[in-house]
């Protein structure tokens, strides 16, 4: 993937799985955000595929990617402060292939993110910053998607909120969706996922796994390599 002549992102190819979180870490500009844009069609790739379950993504706007089962929890949340927090979940229902169960995923939103039942009526711009990023991953969680990306979902948090989100996303995978996380924290994104890539210079230097958690080392020359 490119931006004019400069090739943000070379080579990366990776899988995730029903069921599962892949982890996305390392320094800033390595191309973790331009991965989640192409695979969302925000971008279109200059080579290579996007798949969903055997059907290639590749070249389809934002909106039909959304409808094919993929939603992103942009970095910097991107709710609409002028709606109320129940209008915010609304736009995210509007996405989904099919209404059937609706109302109980909006239920099962609430009971993971509380704040969104008890200030569903508020304008959500009111909403602290923590408060706001439960409801940007509840809006995404309620258009029923296959594949969850989240940008960041820890930026500018708390830490009780964002051992909130990480609750919800262990929760999330018990259910059997499919993460593709991208963090800042990355030894907390290590330990939670399945597997994690280390990005640096828009290509992938090393695998690790939960139990390289520890292993701050070899993660700091992956960086810096």
């Amino acid at each position: 993937m490119r931006y004019g002549g400069v090739a943000a992102v070379r080579g990366v190819s990776l899988e995730v799985r029903p069921g599962e979180i892949v982890g996305l870490i390392g320094p800033n500009g390595a191309g973790k955000s331009s991965t989640l844009h192409a695979i969302m069609g925000l971008v279109r790739p200059s080579g290579g595929d996007v798949e969903l379950d055997g059907r290639s993504l590749r070249g389809r706007p934002p909106e039909a990617v959304a409808r094919s089962g993929v939603a992103l929890v942009p970095e910097g949340r991107r709710i609409f402060g002028e709606l109320t927090v129940e209008e915010n979940l609304r736009l995210g229902l509007s996405g989904r292939r099919s209404q059937d169960g609706a109302s109980e995923d909006v239920e099962r939103v609430i009971e993971m993110f509380p704040v969104v039942g008890e200030f569903r009526r508020r304008h959500a711009g009111v909403l602290s910053g923590g408060q706001q990023q439960q409801l940007a991953i509840a809006r995404a969680l309620v258009s029923a998607p296959e594949v969850l990306l989240l940008d960041e979902p820890s930026l500018g948090l708390s830490p009780t909120v964002t051992d909130l989100v990480f609750g919800a996303l262990e929760t999330i995978r018990e259910d059997g969706m499919a993460i593709l996380l991208v963090e800042q924290r990355a030894q907390r994104t290590v330990a939670l996922s399945d597997r994690s890539l280390v990005l640096a210079n828009g290509e992938v230097r090393l695998t690790l796994t939960p139990d390289d958690a520890g292993d701050t080392e070899r993660m700091i020359q992956a960086y810096l390599s």
